[in-house]
């Protein structure tokens, strides 16, 4: 035996012994969306699967549904090949696919799959003559009654068939692969277990941009018939890619066909946290621009941080929202850099110390320069003005966006120190979750006794578990801060915005985006109502890398796909309503936001 046998024969090996990552395969992906059932591993249809190093075991290690092998009649012996150029290899249909498939359903106790009643399609698509083929072929199969009698695997006969008038005639656990093009008699209908066309009859397109309408309606008349006879469809040599696969499932197609094994388990396996439909949708506030943009000193400015929110992450939740979104409803806008003082991709802590004090830092830096020296920050700046400050947070107060405003550390993990800091702190009012030790809570209070100190772990919970936390926190704190006659400075943090990003959990996310966007609606309403009030939405970053890759805005169905579960690099889009909302347009450095909202104070910039 060579060593490349031998290499070969350990990998296979190595794939047969993970049987979970099957089983982790079929885990049932959510309702997609077009009423359509969900879609996993299970619909993909592995094409010419022989032509993979690993025939047979990559597809079922990553749970394909229908797999296919192409047999040539030679002599008594059954090849596996595309053409007769490949016949010289001499690969049997018992060696690369009826043994290790009858490998499997003993090791799992008479199923295909471990742990689960997942069905297996076995396409064998004849390229000799019908007739003799397809007798040979029973005649092997007749030696692995294993296979045969396994009642989550179909046998199902493509390419050259005989005639439907004699399908009957075959044993029971013989299925065919039926010509779309063909009508086929009752009795031979019982006898298909799947509709199958050429994609290039019905279509010319190559898988980018939009399916056009016309050839998308006739598609659909066909995936409708199928579906009244009670068959399943699949269309081979259509495009492959990741747009298309969108495509199939939005139209219904029972099997999607690929020569990407890889990347269409990956798809599948993913979709459950790539694609949002049926989310919670809320009504929008409508503005009345009537102070917006108003070159005059403000009495209050609220700073709402969507952690990790760039503009896809915004555009998801618009979509999601059926096309409308409190923040899209703002008429002055720009971008901001993010990069950080030691690094082109920042993190949360000199993301929002930017913002704090107008300096960039180190990453992993709350409240001190790139040396390490203290920062000056907004709240000890204006409460010199009698300004009062306030930070709400629905993630930990010790976290590096809440603790840019009142903490000053070089390393964002010192929590201890952090909460330290917080008897020294400036602020009047911090609000959000934190498992802060008694003792420590207590002491802060009655060392701090000008900061109303609130940890609720309801404010660190999902969007769907918070019941409008936020919201609520938005107007306490609105409502405490607007006692005093000078004015208030409010920052508002949409922390697991963020967490979405970082699990590249597309629903997860966007709810998030949704229950950010309400206290936005909030703040607005309060700004027209008020008068004297700039609010300003940004992010410190953008996470996760996200790309929209579907959608649909009549529908509110979205989906996407991140290129990263860490930040990026990208500018995030700054949104201001109010007087001074002029001042945030254009291009400019993070740190720029602190200079702008003392400006809008009406105070000089340097501090």
């Amino acid at each position: 035996m060579t060593l490349k046998t031998r290499i070969c024969l350990a990998v296979i090996s190595l794939f047969f012994q993970d049987l979970s990552w099957a089983q982790t395969a079929n885990v049932k992906a959510q309702e997609y969306h077009g009423g359509h059932t969900g879609y996993t591993t299970g619909n993909a249809h592995s094409h010419n699967d022989y032509e993979r190093p690993f025939a047979f075991w990559t597809s079922w290690n990553q749970g394909f549904g229908s797999i296919e092998a192409d047999i040539f009649l030679e002599g008594e012996e059954l090849l596996v090949a595309h053409d007769k150029a490949q016949l010289a290899g001499k690969r049997t249909l018992d060696s690369l696919y009826l043994r290790p498939l009858e490998q499997c359903i003993r090791k799992n106790n008479g199923k295909v799959y471990s742990g689960n009643d997942r069905r297996l399609q076995l396409m064998i698509d004849i390229k000799t003559a019908a007739t003799p083929t397809l007798q040979k072929l029973v005649e092997k199969l007749n030696a692995y009654p294993a296979i045969t009698s396994c009642k989550t695997v179909d046998i199902v006969i493509s390419g050259n068939r005989p005639d439907a008038a004699t399908f009957s005639s075959w044993p029971e656990w013989i299925r065919f692969d039926g010509d779309l093009k063909l009508e086929y008699s009752k009795e031979a209908l019982q006898r298909i277990n799947m509709l199958s066309g050429n994609f290039k009859n019905y279509s010319s397109w190559n898988g980018k941009g939009r399916l056009p309408e016309a050839e998308m309606r006739n598609l659909q008349q066909l995936v409708d018939k199928a579906h009244r006879l009670n068959k399943k469809i699949r269309f081979w040599n259509a495009p492959d890619m990741i747009n298309s696969w969108y495509t199939y499932i939005d139209l219904g197609f029972d099997y999607i066909n690929t020569d990407h094994v890889e990347e269409l388990g990956t798809f599948f396996r993913q979709l459950p946290d790539r694609y949002v439909q049926k989310i919670s949708q809320h009504d929008v506030y409508q503005p009345l621009h009537k102070n917006d943009g108003r070159t005059k000193k403000v009495k209050n400015v609220i700073l709402l941080i969507g952690d990790g929110t760039g503009l896809p992450q915004w555009y998801a939740g618009y979509t999601a929202n059926g096309g409308k979104l409190n923040v899209f409803n703002m008429r002055y806008t720009g971008l901001s850099k993010t990069s950080s003082f030691d690094n082109y991709i920042t993190d949360s802590a000199p993301g929002a110390t930017a913002f704090s004090s107008g300096e960039k830092t180190n990453n992993r830096a709350v409240g001190v320069d790139h040396s390490g020296n203290r920062l000056i920050l907004l709240p000890e700046i204006l409460q010199r003005k009698r300004i009062r400050s306030g930070v709400i947070t629905s993630g930990d107060i010790r976290d590096a966006t809440p603790a840019s405003f009142y903490a000053h550390r070089s390393e964002r993990s010192d929590y201890r120190g952090i909460a330290n800091d917080l008897v020294q702190s400036h602020l009047s009012l911090l609000m959000g979750s934190g498992k802060l030790e008694i003792p420590t809570l207590d002491s802060i209070k009655s060392l701090n006794k000008n900061l109303k100190l609130e940890t609720d772990e309801v404010a660190g919970r999902p969007a769907a578990e918070r019941n409008g936390w936020a919201g609520n926190a938005f107007d306490s704190a609105v409502a405490l801060l607007s006692t005093g006659n000078e004015g208030f400075f409010l920052v508002v943090e949409g922390a697991q915005i963020d967490h979405g990003g970082h699990a590249n959990k597309l629903p997860y996310l966007v709810a998030e985006v949704l229950d950010f966007d309400k206290v936005i609606g909030k703040a607005m309403s309060f700004a027209d109502t008020n008068g004297e009030t700039l609010v300003i939405v940004t992010a410190d970053h953008e996470t996760g890398g996200l790309t929209l890759t579907a959608g649909d805005i009549g529908r509110a169905v979205v989906g996407g796909q991140f290129s990263t579960s860490d930040h990026t690099a990208i500018p995030v889009p700054v949104f201001a309503y109010g007087p001074g909302a002029n001042l945030f347009t254009g291009v400019f450095e993070n740190t720029a936001i602190f200079k702008f909202i003392l400006q809008a104070f009406g105070f000089p910039s340097q501090k």
